[in-house]
């Protein structure tokens, strides 16, 4: 939307500087007298088609460069915006009167070039002054610096901290995000984009029966957190049209809110790292809650299969916890004693390598 905003734009400006400019060419190149060319009207066609061709290369650049500026304002504490504001326009001012004051010495060569510069100069001093000074200009009014100053830190500290826990799809089908909010260790607000919601509901209207219990399972574990949350979950109609992924949706929501991420997709948790998005990764904390086993340590199991490579046995925890025996695949569905040999962690899950308990 914003790429044909500005293209439609272009071509207005075109076709304005053609009706205006274009006639004082053609008088330099003698062809004022040809009808056709002289007339008003092809004047702004050529002109809007000369300005939509350069649009067509320059968009790109100033769409990226309105979302930079958009993310940076977005992200600017509001009274360093205000003051910045007000700094503009008393340089705006200044410059005003400077610049009637110099065409009133009518200058020949440099009364028109002046007020420009003057304009470009002491307006962004001017915000320079008021967005860096605005604790001692807010001093002037408020009387208390230190309060001021006190305030103004408090301001910046709430600004900054991340009170928003966005849910992906596979944490909300997951089901655990609710039984940990029932503990009472998730502070902050949770919240939901509707694109993750309409992701789940088209899940949940999947023909594969799966995706359609998983589906449901999510909207079931949503009802159950808007009923036993005491703070409560926002659904927000925020949405990116540039981008079609919905993680990659998730992580442009969690830097315009500054948020945090909950999931428990390894892929998804890899690429909010990348982006320097705060992640919570539901694996992590499952991981770190497990029973600490160590290497030596003897356990008792059941061998249930082999394993990839050769003469391996698996054998799982309670917890779900995958062990690999090696030397295991002739003790399948046997219970064995084995000793760690290792412990492998990572965000995908836990999984023990050991060996048979030699007798």
């Amino acid at each position: 939307m914003l790429k044909w905003i500005i293209q439609i734009a272009f071509v207005l400006i075109g076709g304005t500087l053609g009706l205006f400019f274009l006639p004082h060419l053609y008088e330099a190149m003698n062809l004022s007298d040809n009808p056709w060319i002289a007339n008003p009207y092809v004047s702004i066609l050529v002109g809007a088609i000369l300005l939509y061709v350069a649009a067509l290369f320059i968009t790109d650049y100033l769409v990226t460069f309105i979302r930079f500026m958009e993310e940076r304002l977005l992200n600017t504490p509001v009274w360093d915006l205000v003051f910045g504001t007000i700094g503009l326009v008393l340089g705006l001012v200044v410059a005003f009167l400077l610049g009637t004051a110099i065409d009133t010495l009518e200058l020949p060569a440099i009364g028109s070039v002046v007020p420009v510069v003057l304009s470009l100069v002491l307006g962004y001093l001017g915000f320079q002054v008021g967005f860096k000074k605005r604790e001692e200009m807010m001093s002037i009014f408020s009387g208390s610096r230190g309060t001021v100053k006190k305030r103004a830190e408090e301001e910046v500290a709430v600004a900054d901290a991340p009170n928003y826990k966005l849910l992906d799809t596979s944490v909300i089908i997951d089901g655990r995000i609710a039984d940990i909010s029932d503990t009472g260790f998730l502070e902050g607000t949770l919240v939901v984009p509707q694109f993750v919601l309409t992701e789940l509901q088209h899940i949940a209207d999947s023909s594969d029966t799966l995706k359609r219990t998983r589906g449901r399972r999510g909207l079931d574990v949503l009802k159950r957190l808007q009923a036993e949350r005491t703070t409560p979950i926002e659904i927000v109609e925020d949405d990116f049209e540039d981008v079609h992924e919905v993680d990659l949706k998730l992580v442009r929501l969690a830097k315009k809110k500054k948020g945090i991420v909950m999931t428990n997709d390894f892929n998804l948790n890899k690429v909010c790292e990348l982006h320097n998005v705060p992640v919570l990764n539901i694996n992590d904390l499952a991981n770190a809650v497990k029973p600490v086993v160590i290497p030596g340590e003897v356990m008792q199991v059941v061998i249930i299969k082999d394993g990839k490579e050769q003469n391996q046995g698996v054998a799982y925890l309670d917890d779900g916890t995958m062990i690999v025996v090696e030397g295991g695949k002739s003790y399948i569905n046997q219970a064995i004693q084995v000793e760690v040999t290792s412990v492998l962690q990572t965000s995908a899950g836990r999984m023990i390598f050991a060996k048979p308990l030699e007798k």
